[in-house]
């Protein structure tokens, strides 16, 4: 059966990625019929109305889904497809309660033309009453507009239009639950909440799952996988982004999202020295390193050339004194995105995911590629464009040992040479350069 899924016209190279995460969480086989980035409907085939719903019941990017009753390329070709497709369901919904409303992109119609499109429809024969607050039945008449010209008059008429019966709805609302500016704890790291959902939901976060994010900070990641009902943890390597002020803190945020049931504990740690037993125990793993803008990676030793003689005080080592503070090093940003892949290698159940964020310039002489890794499948790389420079999520699937070679892992591990502190990235560079060519 068609369905036409109406989507948010933003963050247009994540939408399709949500779709097949939707999919493999509603357990569906989702088969894409039109889609196109530059219009927010997106025609699918799914087995019934209840997986449509089941579907759509986790969806941030996709706002609604209708059941499809007819395409066309204007009104008297849509009439004529509405005729052919949607004949049961007219007889079926004939007595039912109903509601009709135009959603025009990119145009705009009048009241009184958006009455006019709607009595067009008066051969369905409706003998329901109209009710325009939970009416039994809801269809909407989908206009897809180009941009057309830049004069007041633009285009006559829509490209493309739709009509549909509407299901169910995403979960748009929970961005303003988890909007930034109404969070008690943030930090100038902290995620977008729109962006830090969609990538909860590119790792598969669900109820029954464990989820980690190795840096965690003030929980961004952390509280919107718990959201979806995962088990989450985190570390990090500055204990003062955990531990905040005494009212103010990493558990402040799941207290004020009543989530804290879904919230295991976290620690301080980085992520090379990791205290977690190397096994394939999480379902998930979520991250966003530092990439040298903000916050510079580290990771725990010494400077280069520098060593420490152990120090003492009144006969107890200072590392086994209360508050000691261990130093700390630069941390060369492609050996941190290794070490992330190896991390999510170790620890990742089969088919578990990892989704990292990760920089990139514009431009090719400061491109970063995308790293790879033998036990590891790229799933998706979805890129938000900044003014000179992007970020993009690349979310990985853990193979299975049927589908890899374990020698070659070990080998590719034992060749990896290790970068120097000044080898933080050319991206690093370019940004404080102001990208000049």
């Amino acid at each position: 059966m068609k369905y036409l899924i109406r989507l948010a016209q933003a963050y247009e190279t994540f939408r399709r990625p949500e779709i097949d995460a939707l999919a493999a969480l509603a357990g569906l086989e989702v088969h894409v019929l039109h889609y196109h980035h530059d219009s927010p409907f997106c025609i699918v085939d799914l087995p019934s109305n209840d997986a449509a719903k089941a579907f759509i019941s986790r969806a941030i990017l996709c706002m609604s889904i209708y059941e499809w009753w007819g395409s066309g390329g204007d009104y008297e070709a849509l009439h004529a497809s509405v005729r052919t497709n949607a004949f049961a369901a007219l007889a079926k919904y004939r007595d039912a309660s109903f509601k009709f409303a135009v959603d025009s992109f990119r145009g705009k119609r009048t009241m009184s033309k958006q009455r006019e499109l709607i009595e067009s429809f008066a051969w369905f024969d409706w003998q329901g009453p109209i009710i325009m607050h939970d009416a039994e039945v809801q269809m909407v008449i989908f206009e897809d507009w180009d941009r057309g010209p830049t004069s007041a008059k633009g285009p006559p008429d829509p490209k493309m239009l739709h009509l549909g019966r509407w299901l169910g709805s995403g979960l748009r609302d929970a961005i303003l639950t988890y909007d930034l500016k109404k969070r008690k704890y943030i930090s100038r790291t902290s995620m977008d909440a729109e962006l830090s959902l969609v990538t909860a939901l590119l790792t598969l976060a669900a109820p029954g799952k464990i989820i980690y994010d190795p840096f965690v900070g003030t929980g961004s990641f952390a509280v919107t996988a718990a959201f979806f009902g995962s088990k989450v943890f985190g570390s990090d390597i500055d204990a003062r982004s955990i531990r905040g002020v005494p009212d103010c803190n990493l558990l402040t945020n799941f207290v004020q999202y009543q989530s804290q049931h879904n919230f295991l504990d976290s620690f301080i740690s980085d992520l090379v020295h990791t205290p977690l037993r190397r096994a394939q125990i999480l379902d998930g793993i979520i991250c966003d390193p530092p990439y040298g803008i903000r916050e510079g990676p580290k990771t725990l030793g010494y400077r280069e050339g520098k060593t420490a003689a152990p120090v003492t005080i009144d006969d107890i080592p200072a590392h086994m004194r209360d508050g000691w503070v261990p130093p700390k090093r630069p941390y060369g940003f492609d050996d941190m995105m290794q070490d992330v892949l190896d991390f999510g290698f170790d620890m990742l159940v089969d088919h578990g995911r990892l989704s990292v964020w990760m920089p990139t310039a514009n431009d090719e002489d400061s491109d970063l590629p995308v790293p790879s890794h033998p036990g590891l499948a790229i799933i998706s790389i979805c890129t938000q464009h900044f003014n000179k420079w992007s970020r993009r999520l690349l979310t990985y699937r853990r193979l299975p040992h049927s589908e890899i070679d374990l020698a070659q892992i070990n080998v590719v591990r034992s060749e990896r040479a290790k970068g120097s502190a000044n080898d933080v990235n050319r991206f690093r560079k370019k940004y404080f350069e102001g990208f000049r060519t």
